[in-house]
């Protein structure tokens, strides 16, 4: 028994390939969606955060005691997600049924990803503009990003949504994905939680420059290598669709570096070069201006119409993805225990 229990540690390891648990998680998705409820997962991780940092955020001191209260705070949550899904797949061993384990497995990997909910949310906001309901679009894309809408043009609306699109495909499908491959479903939902943490508090502002600083600094490091995959799939995408793949892979060298985030312009640049458009430029938070580099050359004006090549992109990537699983498979997830 002890031998097919660490078999089954991960999942994968008794029935089923890496690959096929990895499909039937985006199965769930493509199926489900990301479910709109307060007791999601993520929504719950999210109140937990929320409650550490009531907890943890320091009201006197220093910078210097923000920062160690936020990489503790960092710590309690990756520790916690990682031993909850963890715990969650000892569990399933003791299960009726051998294939236990490959469906919590295929269950948490569903949680930590969200094709469905970045495709819905673009095509509702290119129906929005396709209608001429600009109030209703920037409504709809102040749903998904972060900068002020209120004053949006029917261009700025598209290219906020084309590109949290590309971001959100590192995110939100790859990254998952990639963590899942190299330490299955609970590094998947270690990297989900610095990925939530740095979306609450990882923003350079004067409450969380300090205290959030270690959380925005885990997930950079986390998504290294997954954002640079990103980008090569979204050239490979562009070549596919009949978009300009060179232009992508060319725009992708040129600007990627620019970007303010060390990984957001491997997802952006690749997407502004296939669609032969120019992202970034002047966003608001808050009120006050900022400015991001531009990412691409602006050959045409951005159109709602390019929100679904960004879909189109994004749908190609993450398949092209699985695809390798299959095509180079890393083993039962076993051997890697």
């Amino acid at each position: 028994y002890g031998e097919t229990a660490r078999d089954c540690r991960y999942g994968g390891g008794c029935m089923m390939s890496a690959a096929l648990v990895a499909i039937c998680a985006f199965g769930l998705d493509m199926i489900f969606g990301d479910p709109q409820t307060r007791w999601h997962p993520v929504a719950l991780l999210g109140r937990l955060i929320a409650w550490l940092e009531r907890l943890l955020y320091p009201q006197q001191g220093g910078n210097e005691r923000r920062l160690a209260m936020g990489a503790v705070l960092t710590a309690l949550i990756l520790c916690f997600s990682y031993a909850v899904a963890e715990g969650l797949l000892l569990a399933a061993q003791r299960l009726p049924v051998s294939w236990g384990v490959d469906a919590v497995s295929a269950v948490l990997l569903y949680f930590t990803i969200s094709p469905h909910m970045l495709a819905k949310a673009g095509r509702d906001i290119y129906a929005l503009l396709a209608a001429g309901n600009l109030p209703g679009a920037r409504e709809r894309v102040g749903w998904i990003v972060g900068r002020d809408t209120d004053r949006l043009d029917e261009a700025d609306v598209a290219r906020a949504a084309i590109e949290t699109i590309a971001e959100n495909t590192v995110d939100g499908v790859i990254a998952p994905l990639f963590f899942f491959a190299i330490g299955g479903a609970p590094l998947a939902v270690l990297y989900r939680a610095a990925n939530t943490m740095d979306s609450m508090i990882g923003y350079k502002n004067e409450r969380y420059l300090y205290f959030g600083r270690m959380a925005a600094r885990v997930d950079d490091v986390l998504s290294f290598v997954p954002a640079r995959i990103t980008g090569m799939l979204f050239v490979m995408a562009a070549f596919l669709l009949g978009y300009d793949g060179r232009n992508a892979m060319y725009i992708m060298a040129r600007d990627a570096s620019g970007h303010p985030s060390p990984n957001g312009g491997y997802a952006e640049a690749p997407v502004a070069g296939a669609l032969h458009i120019r992202l970034g430029g002047v966003n608001y938070y808050f009120g006050e201006r900022h400015f991001r580099a531009y990412m691409g050359d602006a050959h045409v004006g951005i159109l709602a119409k390019h929100i679904l090549g960004a879909i189109r992109l994004m749908g190609t990537a993450a398949i092209l993805y699985l695809c390798f699983y299959l095509l180079f498979p890393c083993g039962r997830l076993s051997e890697r225990i």
